[in-house]
C-alpha cells in the first residue's frame, strides 16, 4: 500500500510539472486529470513499483541522483566523441567483445540503472544481468581488458559508486 502512495504522489508531481499551464488559468482542471491519472496508474502499477518506498523520503538520495546526471551526461559525452573518432578514421583498431563485469548493487531499480547507464554509453551494451552472483555481461567495442576486476573498474565503477548511494 505505501509503493502504491508514494507512486501516486511522484505521478502527480509529474504531471503538474509537465502540464502546468502557463498562465494559471485552468490549474483545477489540471489537478483533478492528474489526481485521476496519478490514482489509476498507482492502482495499476504500485505493487510492481518499489519494495522500499520509505527510500523516497530520504532527501540525501535526491542530492546523489543530482550529483550523478552531470557525471553521467559527461561520460556520455566522452563515449560520444570515442566512438565518432572511429567512425572518422576507420584504422584505429577495434577489439569488440563480452566482458564479465562484477557488481554489488542488489536492488533491481539499482542494476537497472547501472545496465541502463552502461548501454546509454555509446560504446558499451548490457545484454545479460545475473543478481544472484552479482555479474553484468557486457558488450564492449574495445575490450581494453577481460579480467574481471579490471573490467570492472574500467566499465562499471564510476556509476556504482554513485548509484549504491541513491538505490541501496
Amino acid at each position: 500500500m505505501k509503493s502504491k502512495i508514494v507512486l501516486f504522489i511522484l505521478g502527480l508531481f509529474v504531471w503538474l510539472l509537465l502540464s502546468w499551464p502557463a498562465d494559471g488559468q485552468d490549474f483545477f482542471q489540471h489537478l483533478l486529470v492528474g489526481i485521476l491519472v496519478a490514482g489509476f496508474v498507482a492502482f495499476m502499477t504500485g505493487d510492481m513499483f518499489t519494495s522500499r518506498p520509505k527510500h523516497f523520503i530520504q532527501f540525501r538520495r535526491y542530492v546523489w541522483f543530482f550529483y550523478y546526471l552531470p557525471m553521467f551526461i559527461w561520460e556520455c559525452i566522452k563515449a560520444n566523441i570515442d566512438v565518432i573518432i572511429r567512425i572518422i578514421r576507420p584504422d584505429l583498431p577495434i577489439n569488440p567483445g563480452i566482458v564479465k563485469v562484477k557488481t554489488s548493487l542488489k536492488s533491481d531499480t539499482g542494476l537497472t540503472f547501472l545496465a541502463n547507464s552502461i548501454t546509454l554509453t555509446p560504446g558499451t551494451l548490457s545484454v545479460d544481468i545475473d543478481k544472484e552472483r552479482g555479474f553484468l555481461y557486457v558488450h564492449w567495442i574495445d575490450v581494453k581488458d577481460k579480467d574481471v576486476e579490471r573490467a570492472t573498474s574500467i566499465i562499471v565503477e564510476r556509476f556504482e559508486r554513485i548509484l549504491r548511494r541513491i538505490f541501496e
